[in-house]
C-alpha cells in the first residue's frame, strides 16, 4: 500500500502542473475585458491602464501564467478583482459551507443507496425490489430545484418546522445549523442515492451469483456472514469510485441548491466570479475543486485495497 500511495503522490506533480495550464488557458478564452468590468461606466484610458498593470493584464499570457503559478506554489492564489481580498480568504470562507452540505449529502446518499441496493438484490424480483427500483428512478429523475421548493413549501411554509433559507455556522448554533442544512443536504443526496442504489444492486447481484459465495454457503456459513463479509465486501469496489466522484461533483455542482436555499457557499462564489470576469477567483476555485477530485481518486484507490485484499498484490 505504501508503494501505491508514493507512486500516486509522485504522479500528482505533473498532473497538477498540466491542470494549472488548462485552467489558466481556458479562463482567458472567456469573452470580455476584466479591466472594463472593474473600471465601471465610461472609464478613461489611464484608469484601464492602471488596472491592467496592477493585475498584470498588460503582460503576455505566459508571463501572467508564471506570475499566477509562482503565487500558487507559495499558497497565494491572487487577489479578487471584485472584493479586493485574497482569493484564498474567500475560498476558506465559502468552502466549509459547501463542504458541510456535500458531506451531509453524500452520507445520506451512501446510507440510503447502499442499504436499498443490498435489500433490493437480496429480494430480487420481489415487490420490495420493484419498489426500490421505482424509488431510485424517482430520485434520479426529480429535478433538484423542484424537490427543494416542495420541501420548503411542506416543512417551512406548511408545517413551520425548518427555516426556508439561510445558513448559520455550526460554531454559532449547532441546532440551527442542522436546521438550515438538512433540507439542502437531502436534496443533494436523493439523486446520488438513486444512482448508488442501482450500482449497488447490480454489483450485489453479480457477487451473490459468484462461485465464492456459493462455496461460502456450501460450508454452512449463515446468510448474514455470506452477505456482509463475502458478497457486499466485493460489491463495494465500484461504489467507492462512484462515491468519490459524486462527492467531488457535490463540491462543484451545488450551485442551484445553494441558490434555492440562499446558502452562501462555494457554488455562488464561482458563479459570481464568472459573471464579473474575476479571473483570480475563478482560477482559484477551479484549481481547488480539481485538487479535491485528485485527492478523492487517491483515497478511492486506498479504499479499494482496504475493502478488497486481493488488490494488494
Amino acid at each position: 500500500m505504501t508503494t501505491l500511495i508514493a507512486r500516486r503522490l509522485a504522479q500528482l506533480v505533473p498532473t497538477v502542473l498540466l491542470l494549472s495550464i488548462i485552467i489558466f488557458s481556458l479562463q482567458h478564452l472567456l469573452p470580455g475585458d476584466p479591466a472594463l468590468v472593474l473600471a465601471g461606466e465610461n472609464p478613461d484610458e489611464a484608469t484601464l491602464a492602471a488596472i491592467r498593470a496592477q493585475y498584470h493584464l498588460d503582460q503576455p499570457l505566459i508571463v501572467q501564467y508564471l506570475y499566477w503559478l509562482k503565487g500558487v506554489a507559495t499558497g497565494d492564489l491572487g487577489e479578487s478583482m471584485r472584493h479586493n481580498r485574497p482569493v484564498l480568504d474567500l475560498i476558506l470562507l465559502k468552502l466549509p459551507v459547501t463542504l458541510q452540505l456535500a458531506v451531509m449529502g453524500i452520507c445520506i446518499a451512501l446510507v440510503v443507496g447502499i442499504s436499498a441496493g443490498v435489500i433490493s438484490a437480496l429480494r430480487h424480483n420481489s415487490t420490495i425490489d420493484y419498489a426500490t427500483n421505482i424509488a431510485s428512478l424517482a430520485g434520479i429523475s426529480v429535478p433538484n430545484f423542484w424537490l427543494g421548493i416542495m420541501l420548503i413549501l411542506f416543512f417551512s411554509v406548511y408545517l413551520g418546522w425548518l427555516p426556508a433559507s439561510g445558513f448559520v455556522s455550526p460554531w454559532e448554533d449547532l441546532k440551527m445549523n442542522l436546521a438550515t442544512t438538512i433540507m439542502p443536504a437531502f436534496v443533494l443526496g436523493t439523486g446520488i442515492a438513486g444512482v448508488i442504489m442501482r450500482h449497488t444492486r447490480g454489483a450485489m447481484l453479480q457477487a451473490l451469483s459468484s462461485d465464492y459465495v456459493r462455496t461460502a454457503r456450501a460450508k454452512g456459513l449463515n446468510e448474514r456472514t455470506v452477505v456482509l463479509k463475502h458478497a457486499m465486501r466485493n460489491a463495494l469496489t465500484p461504489i467507492i469510485t462512484l462515491g468519490a466522484l459524486e462527492f467531488g461533483a457535490l463540491l462543484s455542482g451545488a450551485v442551484l441548491t445553494e441558490q434555492i436555499f440562499t446558502i452562501p457557499g462555494f457554488g455562488k462564489l464561482i458563479v459570481d466570479a464568472v459573471f464579473t470576469r474575476d479571473y483570480p477567483v475563478v482560477q482559484g476555485v477551479v484549481l481547488v475543486t480539481s485538487l479535491f477530485y485528485i485527492i478523492l481518486n487517491l483515497l478511492a484507490d486506498i479504499g479499494y485495497i482496504l475493502v478488497n485484499p486481493r488488490l494488494r498484490s
